[in-house]
């Protein structure tokens, strides 16, 4: 799915600004939807906040869906209902390649989408469980909440799962609506995967951290920057100029700490200092050249594996050109000072 030319948005300069006639067009309108509140999201709402969607001649209309705002509510996180909205489908869906993958393939009114970039392309999810569950062996006939099939907390139980040499069926019971401390407290699951914001919240509540699924290096087609596939052939530029706006966003985040907490108390409500620092140390592990993340399709494809994802080549899911295109050009590496790594 290469892009003929990035247009007017990459035309170049000494440091890679926009042409003087480029400035001067109207904005292009971009629709984002952003799938759940995570720091894979943090780019987005900092780049609204600090104005890098305006510089990159966008006119961005960005929301958090009502589902994604209700899930993360039971880790004590409460989004401003100004930023929630219902019934949109986003040109640009900001969530996990994997159960967007999922349901293209399994959900037949699903929308079609192209990833065009993976900024979360390695699990990091932590394994909460009860506080009377002291290993992970332990957890072999027991309850596993997590979100949605395909969704990856999901992905990232199954590897887990897979890891431990059991079977997903029969050694452990996987139920969906399960993936918030609230339940384990209320009986309904003896654990979940969580994020860094679910595991302080656990912690308070006398929550075990079992096991931080970081140090098995699963690959997985993470949050990354979905386009809706009839949307992205007529809207190249606009596409090309929200990946710029992306990698920005994120150089932004791993070199201004009080930007990133700013964006997180706006648009997420969180002004605990402890979860704060433990979503911003997360967040500046994000990848600063986001390409679609191919080996982390392969390994999805090898979780989820019926036909109408087996017939597909990992790189049928992905358009990689416009990351190519920013990297090759230097653009990336000229947002970070000398010597600092994207």
């Amino acid at each position: 799915m290469k892009h003929a030319s990035l247009g007017c948005a990459l035309l170049y300069s000494a440091i890679f600004t926009l042409a003087p006639a480029c400035a001067q067009d109207a904005p292009l309108p971009v629709s984002v939807e952003l799938g759940d509140v995570s720091l894979t999201k943090l780019p987005f709402i900092v780049a609204a906040d600090n104005g890098i969607y305006e510089r990159n001649g966008l006119k961005v209309d960005q929301f958090i869906t009502p589902s994604a705002a209700a899930a993360v509510r039971d880790s004590g996180v409460v989004v401003p209902s100004q930023y929630i909205r219902s019934g949109v489908i986003g040109d640009i869906n900001i969530g996990g390649g994997s159960p967007t993958m999922v349901r293209m393939t399994s959900v037949a009114t699903a929308p079609h989408r192209v990833i065009l970039a993976t900024t979360d392309n390695v699990s990091r999810f932590h394994l909460i469980a009860r506080a009377d569950i002291a290993r992970p062996e332990d957890l072999k006939g027991k309850r596993i909440g997590f979100g949605n099939p395909g969704a990856l907390d999901h992905y990232s139980m199954l590897l887990f799962v897979r890891k431990m040499g059991w079977d997903p069926l029969h050694d452990v019971s996987f139920l969906s609506g399960g993936n918030a401390p609230g339940s384990i407290m209320k009986g309904l699951v003896d654990a979940f995967a969580g994020t860094d914001i679910a595991l302080i919240e656990a912690k308070k509540l006398g929550l075990r951290d079992l096991v931080d699924l970081t140090q098995f290096h699963f690959a997985m087609p993470g949050s990354g920057v979905n386009a809706l596939s009839d949307w992205l052939p007529k809207n190249h530029e606009a596409a090309a100029r929200f990946m710029k706006a992306t990698v920005e966003a994120i150089a932004l985040i791993k070199t201004n700490k009080q930007a990133a907490f700013a964006s997180m108390t706006k648009w997420y409500g969180i002004s605990d200092p402890e979860k704060l620092e433990a979503v911003y140390a997360d967040a500046r592990l994000l990848p600063g050249k986001p390409y679609p993340s191919i080996e982390g399709l392969k390994t999805m494809q090898s979780v989820y594996n019926w036909r109408e994802m087996e017939i597909r080549k990992p790189e049928d899911f992905a358009d990689s050109s416009f990351i190519a295109d920013l990297d090759k050009s230097g653009y990336i590496d000229s947002l970070y000072r000398e010597g600092a790594r994207p």
